[in-house]
């Protein structure tokens, strides 16, 4: 319960962090150095979510790590496998993607692999 109050708090925090920043652009930044740290402030509760991540998974027993490893490894190879494929498809005329739809379709498969990882592991 610990780590996911800790979660909350980094999504929280990640959320205002990231109004303050569409504010601050909304008003305008006058120099390069204050827009690039502006844009990037959002960035300070990414990596501390990461760290809660980090700490969740170090504290869990040991059937719990092998399940979120193999959900992990699902999240790579899946987004591996649809990235690759999709950045062929846009060589055909497809539209680009931004860059922000990895880190969702990491998480989402993240997520399934946990889900049917708690099937297996029954």
């Amino acid at each position: 319960m610990r780590g996911m109050t800790a979660l909350l708090i980094g999504f929280i925090a990640y959320a205002g962090l990231l109004v303050v920043s569409k504010m601050l652009f909304a008003h305008g930044i006058e120099t390069r150095v204050m827009r690039i740290l502006v844009s990037l402030s959002p960035m300070l509760a990414v990596v501390f979510i990461c760290g809660v991540i980090i700490w969740s998974i170090r504290h869990m027993d040991e059937m719990q790590r092998k399940l979120q490893f193999e959900a992990l490894a699902l999240a790579v190879a899946g987004t591996a496998l649809i990235t690759f494929g999709y950045g062929f498809l846009e060589g055909a005329g497809l539209p680009r993607l931004s860059m922000f739809v990895v880190m969702p379709l990491i998480a989402t498969l993240w997520f399934i692999g946990v889900m049917l990882g708690r099937l297996r592991f029954r």
